[in-house]
């Protein structure tokens, strides 16, 4: 690691190293979109499932900071579990954290961060993506009730999961319900598979009764607090696909220093010496990128800046495209069959 980490911080990623590369590495790239719940249940008996929750809950006590190394360390390794461990660590777990009664936290936190359960979030709709103001999914008022109704897409894990943090319109703004998925009146529609066997779904909201203690976030500064929670999110995605850049630079390496043409490593060639070298100078420069604003967040009350996690996010997912692109290239004819990682 080329950050400065405190001593502490240098033990958790070597500890977390070993385990990664020991248990992780012979099944890394052979989930096709499975849990590797096997990985996360060996990570929460280490205790690295969950290193930024509350030890009352299961977690560690320790900060966001941490968060971010666990996942990049086991992502450089197996990014398919490290994909989870974010969404468990940084996602919808954290908003019943942020937001949730104290019921809502002692219910659901535990068995997530002992790596049996997973909670999905759902924000996007078919008429509403970036643009998430558009949402038409509402939470309306019935007497003294709460009635959930709507539809969202592109929704992770639904068929792992137990519950989701649904994002929805109250009378007074955009707020957020915690929703069990087998609560009467929540379907399942159609699965969208991705080119990586990762499914996303898209679920119907018919008539759905909130209790409060079902409510994470209301009012009418609710939205803004939804936004200021997304940035360790931001933060978090840009640690993963750091990761996965990385994983994919390591790949590249061994494999330029075995695969031979012409009588000598292909690794020994200048223009492939070019790729390695512009591949692992783009890493770097996300990672500065990526820990800068998390080290900073320590000044803003622990809330990282919109401007910087927004700028490392969008930079890490343009630097992954690139990293694994050139990748793939020094692979040859090899990098695109399914027997590769």
């Amino acid at each position: 690691m080329t950050i400065p980490l405190s001593a502490e911080q240098r033990a958790l990623v070597s500890e977390l190293e070993t385990i990664a590369k020991s248990e992780f590495a012979e099944a890394a790239f052979t989930w096709r979109g499975d849990p590797p719940w096997e990985n996360l249940e060996l990570l929460a008996e280490y205790g690295f499932l969950g290193v930024n929750y509350p030890e009352a809950y299961g977690g560690e006590g320790l900060s966001e900071f941490e968060a971010l190394l666990t996942i990049e360390t086991v992502g450089r390794v197996c990014p398919d579990t490290a994909q989870y461990v974010l969404n468990q660590q940084l996602i919808g777990p954290r908003n019943v954290l942020l937001f949730g009664s104290e019921a809502a936290k002692e219910r659901y936190l535990p068995p997530i961060l002992a790596g049996e359960e997973m909670l999905s979030i759902a924000i996007s709709e078919p008429g509403a993506g970036s643009d998430v103001k558009a949402m038409t999914t509402e939470v309306r008022e019935e007497g003294d009730s709460l009635v959930l109704d709507g539809e969202k897409t592109w929704v992770g894990y639904v068929h792992e999961a137990s519950a989701a943090v649904v994002w929805a319109r109250f009378p007074e703004g955009i707020g957020t319900v915690l929703v069990d998925l087998d609560d009467p009146g929540v379907t399942v529609g159609e699965d969208f598979e991705n080119i990586a066997g990762h499914t996303q779904s898209h679920l119907f909201f018919n008539e759905v009764e909130i209790r409060d203690d079902q409510v994470l976030v209301r009012g009418e500064d609710g939205f803004t607090e939804l936004l200021r929670a997304l940035n360790w999110e931001r933060l978090g995605t840009a640690a993963y696909t750091n990761a996965m850049a990385t994983a994919a630079a390591d790949l590249a390496l061994d494999y330029a220093a075995t695969r031979e043409q012409f009588g000598q490593p292909i690794g020994d060639f200048q223009g492939i010496e070019w790729k390695l070298a512009d591949m692992a100078k783009q890493i770097e420069v996300s990672r500065a990128m990526t820990y800068r604003s998390a080290s900073a967040a320590a000044a803003r009350d622990g809330v990282p800046a919109p401007y910087q996690t927004s700028i490392a996010k969008l930079y890490s997912a343009e630097m992954v495209e690139r990293v694994v692109s050139e990748a793939l290239q020094v692979h040859g004819a090899n990098g695109y069959m399914e027997e590769m990682p």
